[in-house]
This record gives C-alpha cells, structure tokens and sequence, in this order.
C-alpha cells in the first residue's frame, strides 16, 4: 500500500506543529507522523512542569526571608511533597493538552501514529506503508542522554522524563551535568528538601564563557548547595544507594539526577540511505537559514539537529522549514539574535556574542554588580552581577552575559537592542523608572562611556 502527498512531517513535538502551520497554508495535502505521546517536550517534560516545580520551591525557600521582614512564623511551614507534586502533574497536564489541541482535530489521513524510516530520499515507510512526498520535514525531537556505562544502574538514574512523574521526592541526589536543567532541577530540589550535590566535570556551569559571571553564579548557588566542579564523576552500587565519586570526593545518595545534554533522536530514520553528509554528531549537514538537508527536498528542524535546543528556536526553525518545504524556492531567512536563560536563582542568561567570540581589544565591557541595586536590595535579591560587551570604536551593543534577579527580563531589553544594532547611546535616551532592577542596566551602559573611541554627550534631554 503506498500514498502521495506533497508534504510529510516527521515528529509532532513544536518544531514539527509549527512547521505545520506554515504547511497549512499552501496544502491540505500532508502527513503528520510521529511515534509514541503526542505532546511537546516542553509541555511534558520540559519548559513548562520544570518552571512549575522551580516555582513552588522557590515561593517554599522564600520563607528564609520572613523573619526579617517582621512575618513571623516561617519556621514552621511544610512542604506536603505528594500535593506539590500533584500541583507539577496537573499543570503540566493542562499544558500538554493545550499542545494537544492541533493534533485532537486532524483525522487519520493527516496524523499517522508510527515510526518512520527512509526508504529513499522522497520516501518513508511508516507501519508497512509507504508515503512518497514531495518534501519531508525531520522534527523528531532528543532524548535524554545516559552514557551506556551507566546502564546497570538504571534503577537508580532519573532524568526529565521520569523526575515530574515522581509522586515523592528522594532523600538525597547527586546531580550530574550543571547546564540549565541540572542547575534548575538541583536548585529546586534543594529548596524543596531534598540533599543535593552538584556535580560537573566542568569548571563551569550553564556553559558560561565570562568568568565573572560563572565565579558569581558558583559561589551563591555553592552556599545553597555544594558544588563539585572540574572532574567527572564515577558511579557503583552501595548498601543504601549508589556512590558517586569525585576524584577524592565521594558521597553515597538515594537517586542521580542525570542531566548530561540530549541526543537528536535519529537512529530508526534510516539516515544511512540517503545521499547526505553527517556530522560527527550523527546530524545531516543542513544550512541553518533555509533548514534544508543539501540540495534534497528535506528539511531539518528543532532539538533534532543539536543547534539551539530552545523552543523559540525550534518554532522559528519549523517555521523556515515548513515554509520551504511548500515551496519549489528555497528561501533564506535571518536567524533571531541569540540568548539563553536558566531559570534557578538568581536568572542565569546569555545575549548575543559571547567572550569566546569576541577580540577582547575590540570590546569595552561593562559590569554592575547587584549589591547596591535598590529594587534587589528591597526583595532580598542583591546578588549576583551584569555583564555587557560593547564595540570599542562606535559603542555599538554586541553581547551580554548576567546572573541576577530578574535575569530573564534584562535579557530579552538586551536581545532586542542587539537585533535592532543599538548603541549604548541610544539606550541611554531610554526611559528607566525608579526603584527598578532596569536601573542596574542604566548603571552598566554608564560604565562603558569612558572607555569607548567614540564620545558623544549622552542626550537626555531632547528638543521637541
């Protein structure tokens, strides 16, 4: 049995639902294929149940503050883990339902329930059936990854796709990998009760470039929780858990937490029988502004191809490639200014350029740290620091990198200056309210003036 169609998507995770949306478009004519749950990785296990649990962990941690604030009685509030829990599932349940809502209404033409793999380049078979499509779409999402020598000790590893699942939390936890998730799940975790170590075989965490802000993030996340840094760890058996090793370190706990990146989720497409080149990564060479796999009517997008494992990234590169895929031209569209947030406490966040991609004698970089900020100050957040990379020669915003209160707003102001080419200048004609933690950014983009080629009067004033 065998059907023509002029567009199939592989994977129904957001990468794919959005490059559904364009494909809707210019076709009725398609197939959605996707194996195993419908519903997102950052509904179900990723983005949104995360944010939930960091939530109630920090309004619980919130509690260490009352007494100087005149509330009386914090010491004596408990966490009902089981309800809290219940709380992550049914938001996290909602959340997934509402991804749910595009794929509920497509009927069996349109949504196959099975794997594909590659017959040939314009082929997939999928439950013994055979589709020939004009293009194809590969969204088929990552996968947690656990090094195949920890293997025997499954029973004692969680990761994303088990940790929301929990009913109750376990005593103790070695966390592995200190990117985003690991930070954010073992912070949470922490605040929630749980003994945490961190662990990484890093001397940074959340893949930080700028030293002063990977040796701020470290030393208050380390009074929460300790923090093993620059060897990797080692895992057996013990009586009452598993051991975990850190070179003369080690520590006996009841669960690790797993978080040691992602794997595109390739290995049953049948790569091998097509004409492509692979990366070292096992991913098709693809061009990132048109998404297409070389010159074949294939397309490539989300955390399947290991770039910029974020949701706006992957509805901005399903986006590209559904919109290509329907079109006999392939088109180039600009990628999106890039930035990254970790959402434990205070905001870790990363803005355009970054240190290892500059020249350092071409840049002036400013610093305010979060001690004197007034609004911090006023919510008991006054750590951490901001961190700008401004042009020497015309004062033109390139980067920023920061771990502060409200990291996650500072960095998307500084995102769309970057996008937009601004200059600290004409930042400076911005408005800033008062008391705001937008005044640490005023503060920074002050800094810099002296040490910049060019000099203009900052203009504060305008005729009208």
């Amino acid at each position: 049995m065998s059907r023509e169609v002029d567009v199939a998507i592989i994977g129904a995770g957001s990468a794919g639902l959005f490059a559904l949306s364009q494909i809707r478009k210019q076709t009725d004519n398609y197939v959605l294929i996707n194996g195993g749950e419908l519903g997102t990785t950052c509904a179900r296990v990723g983005c949104m149940p995360s944010k939930v649990l960091i939530q109630v962990a920090d309004d619980f941690h919130r509690r260490k503050i009352f007494e100087r604030e005149g509330i009386e009685g914090g010491e004596h509030l408990e966490m009902d883990m089981a309800e809290a829990m219940e709380h992550v599932q049914d938001l996290r349940d909602v959340f997934v339902d509402q991804t749910l809502g595009t794929t509920d209404e497509m009927d069996e033409d349109h949504l196959i329930d099975g794997y594909a793999k590659f017959i040939t380049s314009d082929t997939l078979e999928v439950n013994g059936q055979q589709i020939k499509a004009g293009s194809i779409v590969i969204a088929t999402g990552s996968s947690p990854i656990i090094p195949a020598a920890w293997n025997e000790f499954a029973d004692d590893i969680i990761t994303t796709d088990e940790v929301f699942e929990l009913d109750a939390l376990p005593a103790s936890v070695a966390v592995i990998g200190l990117g985003s998730i690991g930070l954010e799940i073992g912070q949470a975790l922490s605040r929630l009760g749980v003994e945490v170590i961190g662990i990484d075989q890093l001397d940074v965490v959340a893949q930080l470039q700028d030293p002063v802000v990977n040796k701020s993030i470290i030393d208050i996340l380390g009074k929460e929780f300790p923090l093993w840094l620059g060897t990797a760890a080692q895992l057996e058996k013990a009586e009452n858990g598993i051991r975990v090793t850190c070179g003369e370190k080690e520590v006996v706990v009841e669960k690790v937490f797993a978080s040691l990146g992602r794997k595109p989720n390739l290995e049953q497409l049948g790569l091998e029988q097509l004409p492509i080149a692979i990366d070292d990564r096992g991913v098709p060479i693809y061009d990132p502004l048109t998404m297409q796999v070389g010159n074949l009517p294939i397309f490539i997008a989300g955390d399947v191809n290991s770039d910029l494992a974020i949701l706006h990234e992957a509805g901005h590169e399903g986006r590209v490639a559904g919109y290509n895929a329907t079109r006999k031209e392939v088109t180039a569209f600009k990628r999106k200014t890039k930035f990254g947030i970790t959402f434990c406490d205070p905001n870790i966040a990363t803005v355009g350029a970054q240190p290892g991609e500059l020249n350092e004698a071409d840049i002036v970089t400013g610093e305010m740290q979060f001690g004197p900020v007034g609004r911090a100050l006023i919510i008991g957040k006054n750590r951490g620091v901001l961190r700008i990379y401004v042009q020497r020669s015309n004062g033109k915003l390139l980067g920023a990198a920061m771990a502060c209160v409200k990291g996650e707003n500072l960095a998307h102001l500084l995102a769309w200056s970057v996008q937009q080419n601004l200059t600290v200048f004409d930042l400076l004609k911005m408005p800033f309210y008062h008391p705001v933690i937008e005044e640490a950014l005023q503060a920074v983009l002050y800094s810099v003036l002296g040490e910049l080629e060019i000099k203009q009067d900052v203009v504060e004033l305008e005729k009208a």
